[in-house]
């Protein structure tokens, strides 16, 4: 079976199922596990890597306007792979290419390859869309399996009782600031603590910072969407907040932390589990779940 990956959170769960040798085509975004960077790039952006997160806020609004995709299909070298299986989604057209522009880049193709699209909102959601792909691809044991030993360290989080639950800003992007949507917001949650402004299973906020400031959070998450822990500290301290924002529990206290959200909290694939521990020991330090290098770090 050739398949080809249209979102690096399907490649994470087509490499964990072990079909590495079936992936015939990723995006440039998949980096997990490392060896998928080997793979044709089938999915390139229009984005410049060097902008900033207002000029990509900007640019994102701009296409959004006019129709037009963030993403350019690689449709010669589709032609080439003549893919069985395409893995994509509906979820958020930022985050991957919209499913209007996928159907116009597979008319042009002689084949037609089977269409997967996930379409997760929260974790529950996350794991039947790897049984999904455990179903299309003849891999329905291993994806069983899978989901069976993230959905037991999902409930040894859960089942532990907090006497306080702090609460927590979970910040997905910084100019404009923007809270977690989705499932952050339950993993929160499920963590031991308290979203005031996250909605469960719903898409992220745009909030303005007197808002923010208002929620006077104990722990701030500094996890902008697509960016690892180097790029978050980075953007962090380059943001001006205001005056206000030192005054924040959060900020007095030492409780601000950056984590690197691509690997753990911005793609709906295994890694969620992990990112829920690192929530976890952050929100409540007694709980010591092993984190991996460079999760995540104190601002």
């Amino acid at each position: 079976m050739q398949i080809c990956s249209f979102i690096p959170a399907a490649t994470e769960i087509l490499y964990a199922l072990g079909l590495e040798d079936s992936v015939a085509g990723v995006t440039f975004e998949c980096d997990y596990p490392p060896e998928a960077r080997q793979k044709p790039v089938v999915l390139d952006t229009v984005l410049e890597h060097s902008l900033s997160p207002a000029e990509v806020d900007r640019t994102v609004h701009e296409f959004s306007s006019h129709g037009e995709s963030l993403y350019r299909v690689h449709t010669e070298l589709l032609r080439q792979i003549r893919p069985d299986l395409i893995v994509t989604q509906e979820l958020c057209d930022v985050c991957a290419v919209g499913a209007s522009h996928v159907a116009k880049a597979l008319h042009e193709l002689p084949s037609a390859p089977k269409i997967l699209s996930l379409t997760p909102h929260t974790l529950e959601d996350v794991w039947r869309d790897i049984e999904a792909v455990g179903q299309a691809t003849g891999k329905q044991q291993e994806a069983t399996s899978l989901v069976a030993g993230l959905r037991k360290r999902v409930e040894q989080v859960k089942q532990y009782s907090y006497a306080q639950r702090p609460r927590v800003l979970s910040l997905e992007w910084l100019s404009p600031p923007f809270n977690g949507g989705h499932w952050v917001p339950e993993m929160v949650e499920m963590a031991g603590g308290v979203d005031p402004l996250g909605r469960v299973g719903e898409p992220s906020l745009e909030f303005n910072w007197q808002q923010i400031i208002a929620s006077d959070p104990d722990i701030v998450l500094v996890m902008p969407c697509g960016y690892d822990l180097e790029r978050a500290m980075r953007e962090y301290r380059e943001t001006k907040f205001p005056s206000e924002w030192n005054e924040l529990k959060a900020v007095r206290n030492g409780k601000v932390f950056a984590v690197h959200a691509n690997a753990y909290f911005s793609r709906p694939g295994p890694r969620l589990a992990t990112g829920l521990e690192i929530m976890a020991s952050l929100f409540h330090p007694e709980r010591k779940f092993e984190a991996p290098p460079k999760s995540w770090a104190r601002l």
